[in-house]
């Protein structure tokens, strides 16, 4: 969110080239306007996009940068203009931060897609959003490895009280990034009642694909380079399909309603589009590098849909939450200290990280 360069007061752990490794920084965050919260950060989520952004794969360059969009906190300022927060509240920042909020995107709660949306770190700050923010404007934001920082109310959850904080992170990235089209094509769609998923990859956002779309009512199959994963699949109520064996994918032909693909490595599509039934909907959510090809035959005699889709707008976001509040579907996640970040970082580029999220505890900074 808005940072004040020269500022102090609140610690950030910031990447300063693209090793994406994190130092401790001192910067100021503005403080509340009338429609602003500031927020003491408890705890924040480590997502794979934080690497990417910060070691130079999407080309964002902009150091120091404090990554993290998947916070948890507690009120500490309210402006006078808010509604339905106040000082002491338990509250959540998931993903952006601000949109323009007037056209027709924004206005049909789907600011995620708003030209003007405003990433709650690696975006430059823009001028007209109010006189506390006069020292930000121009500088990049930065996010929720930081001990504070001050958002417009609109982006704000208030969060259900039978949510545990440091689980909230996670939903407000990969909990919303998977139910938006489980939303769309389940929910929605009649209910998840005889239909079956498939879910491409068993990370983090596969595990809450799986957990979202058992709680819906459909039959669950984890799509995967091997069967290794099996028992953790089945822990979960999955079954699994190793897409490396060709006659199990033959036999998986026409036999899934929608297949969500969560990798983000670069992998042969195709063949996991045929597994979808006629009118099916294939839906990328991993973001993998480069181009790929599909038939246009295969697509028009099964009519198939191959999509993407991005997070979640804030309607579809207070939705997620109280799902998951109210069928108690979290994330599996592992509690970290500041000093383990970098640890943490280096295993999401060597691949050993497990499915489980790493979430800061971010009282811990104060110890570096």
């Amino acid at each position: 969110m808005a940072t004040i360069p020269s500022g102090k007061g609140v610690s950030m752990l910031a990447a300063h080239d693209n090793t994406a490794m994190v130092s401790k920084v001192e910067i100021g965050r503005p403080a509340a306007g009338p429609s602003d919260v500031s927020i003491d950060i408890k705890y924040c989520g480590i997502c794979h996009s934080d690497l990417h952004a910060t070691n130079g794969d999407w080309g964002v360059n902009l150091y120091p940068m404090a990554a993290g969009h998947e916070i948890a906190g507690i009120a500490t300022a309210v402006g006078a203009d808010v509604k339905g927060i106040k000082v002491g509240d338990r509250v959540g920042v998931g993903c952006m931060v601000g949109s323009c909020r007037t056209c027709d995107l924004c206005l049909s709660g789907l600011e995620q897609h708003c030209p003007q949306m405003l990433q709650t770190y690696s975006a430059v700050f823009p001028d007209g959003k109010g006189d506390n923010y006069k020292d930000a404007v121009g500088h990049h934001t930065n996010g929720g490895y930081s001990t504070a920082i001050t958002v417009d109310s609109h982006f704000v959850f208030a969060l259900p009280d039978a949510l545990p904080m440091e689980y909230v992170g996670p939903l407000l990235c990969a909990g919303v990034t998977t139910f938006s089209p489980l939303n769309r094509h389940v929910l929605k769609a009649g209910g998840g009642a005889g239909k079956t998923i498939g879910v491409v990859g068993f990370g983090g956002l596969g595990h809450m694909a799986v957990k979202l779309a058992k709680a819906m009512g459909c039959k669950v199959v984890v799509i995967s380079r091997s069967d290794a994963k099996k028992a953790d699949a089945a822990k979960l109520g999955a079954e699994i399909l190793a897409h490396g064996d060709a006659e199990a994918v033959a036999a998986a032909a026409r036999k899934f309603d929608v297949i969500l693909d969560t990798v983000s490595a670069k992998h042969d599509v195709a063949p996991l589009v045929g597994m979808l039934k006629v009118g099916g909907k294939f839906v990328i959510l991993g973001a993998p590098p480069g181009n790929f090809e599909l038939s246009a035959f295969a697509l028009l005699f099964s009519r198939h849909s191959v999509e993407g889709s991005m997070i979640g707008g804030i309607p579809e976001t207070k939705e997620m939450l109280e799902f998951c509040t109210e069928h108690m579907v979290l994330p599996d996640i592992k509690i970290i200290k500041a000093s383990e970040v970098n640890e943490q970082l280096k295993a999401l580029a060597d691949g050993s990280a497990s499915a489980a999220r790493a979430v800061i505890d971010i009282s811990t900074i104060a110890e570096m």
